[in-house]
């Protein structure tokens, strides 16, 4: 079961390709895997632990209905923000930037993304610029996976390595092979500043993740292998103050808070007659472990989690002082 491969749509997409697949009932859609019953804590912080400063940026929005994500919620379309963030290291001042959100242009390099209507007063590059981040000092952009409403547009980050993981490059090499094609664009990061990583480098095991890599080495930043929504698909985990604060950066993990804490279920459908399933994420047993990863991070204090659609937390915060050239607050006691 582990290994079933789920049909599902990329990123919001709303055409749904799809694969037949072994002939389940739709309820066991649901409960292929038993609610872990673990418990999880983060390292403690040391001496003078460094911390990442993060702010939210604004990165355009889509319209969809919730129903496409989540069991029995409405079909009229919602417009959902696809929030990309900015990272900076509290010592040596390198700056982060997690996903990009979507193209200005973004029908143009992704029809696929016509449906949905996706709306862009303001690209990640643009919130950089206006909290006062030049693109071309970013040292670094990691990227969660390169489905259009996430890779935006790479060209003013002049000097920055980027990051993707491995289960990203042939998605890198040839989309059209890949699993949802039309997920993808053909926008396309720099390849002669681009970097796969590899199972090698994802080899220290953080909280829940038994998969993730210390960017700087001093326990500030990790990029965690959160495989389910697509290959490849990474999240970012990092320290928030230097007191024990945290935050996870969750992509499209989930794509509403609530996936996350178990009040509501992520839709997958079988068609009655073909069998055909259709669901939000490509590996959806595989989703639905991260997903419970995320939930553990929950009941650790003073962590919060944030994914790229989370309408929730933008609805409460747009226009306050967590987009750049302000942070987020990290959570305390």
């Amino acid at each position: 079961m582990a290994d079933l491969k789920m049909a599902c749509f990329g990123s919001f997409n709303t055409a749904l390709p799809s694969i037949k697949v072994l002939n389940l009932e739709s309820n066991q859609l649901f409960n292929l895997i038993p609610m872990s019953t673990e418990t999880h804590s983060l390292p403690p912080p040391s001496n003078e632990q460094a911390y990442m400063y993060v702010s939210a940026l604004e990165a355009g929005h889509l319209n969809v209905p919730l129903s496409l994500m989540a069991v029995n919620q409405s079909d009229d379309p919602i417009s959902f923000p696809s929030l990309a963030f900015f990272l900076r290291h509290s010592k040596s001042n390198k700056r982060v930037v997690f996903d990009l959100g979507i193209h200005r242009n973004i029908k143009e390099f992704a029809p696929a993304a016509i449906p949905v209507v996706p709306d862009v007063k303001q690209t990640a590059a643009e919130s950089l610029d206006a909290g006062g981040v030049p693109p071309s000092s970013v040292d670094l952009v990691v990227l969660s996976h390169l489905h259009w409403d996430h890779v935006g547009d790479p060209s003013p980050f002049t000097t920055a390595e980027f990051i993707l993981g491995e289960g990203s490059k042939q998605a890198f090499l040839d989309p059209s092979s890949c699993h949802s094609p039309i997920s993808f664009s053909s926008i396309r990061p720099p390849e002669d500043r681009l970097r796969f990583l590899t199972a090698s480098d994802l080899n220290v095991a953080i909280g829940p993740y038994p998969h993730a890599m210390d960017i700087f080495g001093d326990g500030s930043l990790y990029i965690v292998d959160a495989s389910g929504h697509a290959d490849g698909h990474i999240n970012i985990l990092a320290r928030t103050s230097q007191d024990g604060a945290w935050i996870l950066l969750g992509a499209d993990s989930a794509h509403h808070p609530d996936l996350i804490t178990g009040k509501m279920r992520v839709a997958c459908s079988v068609d009655a007659t073909t069998g055909v399933v259709t669901c939000a994420h490509q590996y959806k047993v595989v989703a639905d472990e991260n997903i419970r990863r995320m939930r553990s991070l929950l009941e650790i204090p003073r962590v919060q989690v944030l994914v790229a659609h989370d309408i929730v937390w933008y609805e409460q915060n747009k226009g306050k002082e967590v987009f750049l050239p302000y942070t987020i607050p990290p959570l305390v006691y």
